[in-house]
């Protein structure tokens, strides 16, 4: 676990000073060749090879069972970037994202959920999307661990100049800020045994835990917003082995009455009132 810290933080550092080097270098000529300006990028690629290539052997060889838990959203959704579609489902290990998923809502009555665009309009406020304020409940008895919502709730990036700016520099950005900035506002449950569960990129301010509190399946935890490394509200939730993103791994998961919906299957989710027993929905699957 300190291993895997460090290189967290190794490859951060590398971030780091390949781009403060870019940003002098408009500015200043700097003492070395223009090439050795990239040795920091390249070793942070190369170490996040190494630690995937490690994590996909051990999946291999040792299959984690998945753990059944009630969904963590209500109503009509549609899931993106979905683990029964591939591994990792984020194209990535790191953050304990191996079986994460994204879910966005897609309800039968009211505005629709506007389609991403290639020009105009360039951004969409959160409000636009139906998704945003809907409400977040606890999976499954237990503890919360972490919680904030301090964040701000920034503009979509469903457009290509959005899109663009997203991966070009505001992803920059908040690999340099850490994994807060990253998941954006975030709560992590304890569930007992080992496993955590994680809501990300949650709306500001909406939180109505905060570190400590006991709470039970079904009870409301906040609002789907979109903070931290977000194109559109939608609801980021995974299970891992630990509460720490540095050092997580992640650990499949079943939805009670749900599974594990596929990339674009529409689904619809009820969470059972606090100490009730789960219902069981059905599914459907968007053409």
């Amino acid at each position: 676990m300190r291993l895997r810290k460090s290189v967290a933080l190794i490859q951060r550092l590398l971030w780091l000073v390949f781009f403060v080097q870019a940003v002098a270098g408009t500015f200043v000529d700097l003492p070395y060749n223009y090439w050795l300006g990239w040795l920091p990028a390249v070793g942070a690629i190369a170490l996040g090879v190494v630690t995937t290539r490690a994590t996909r052997r051990r999946i291999q060889a040792a299959p984690p069972a998945a753990v059944e838990v009630d969904p963590p959203v209500t109503g009509r959704w549609s899931a993106l970037n979905s683990p029964a579609d591939k591994v990792p489902s984020h194209g990535t290990h790191s953050l304990g994202q191996t079986y994460a998923i994204d879910v966005t809502a897609e309800p039968d009555a009211g505005p629709a959920r506007p389609a991403p665009v290639w020009f105009w309009p360039v951004a969409r406020t959160a409000r636009a999307y139906p998704a945003f304020g809907a409400p977040l409940f606890a999976v499954a008895d237990a503890t919360v661990v972490h919680a904030e919502d301090g964040q701000r709730d920034h503009l979509s990036r469903s457009s290509l100049a959005g899109v663009l700016y997203f991966w070009l520099i505001e992803g920059m950005f908040r690999i340099m800020g850490g994994n807060r900035r990253i998941v954006g506002n975030h709560v992590v449950l304890d569930l007992g045994g080992g496993t955590y569960a994680l809501y990300g990129h949650v709306q500001r301010g909406s939180l109505a835990v905060r570190a400590g509190d006991e709470v039970v399946a079904g009870q409301r935890l906040g609002g789907c917003g979109n903070s931290g490394n977000s194109t559109e509200p939608h609801v980021h939730f995974q299970l891992m082995d630990g509460p720490d993103l540095d050092t997580a791994r992640g650990v499949p998961f079943r939805w009670r009455g749900v599974g594990v919906p596929a990339n674009r299957e529409v689904f619809t989710a009820a969470v059972p009132a606090p100490g009730a027993a789960p219902a069981t929905e059905d599914r459907t699957v968007n053409l």
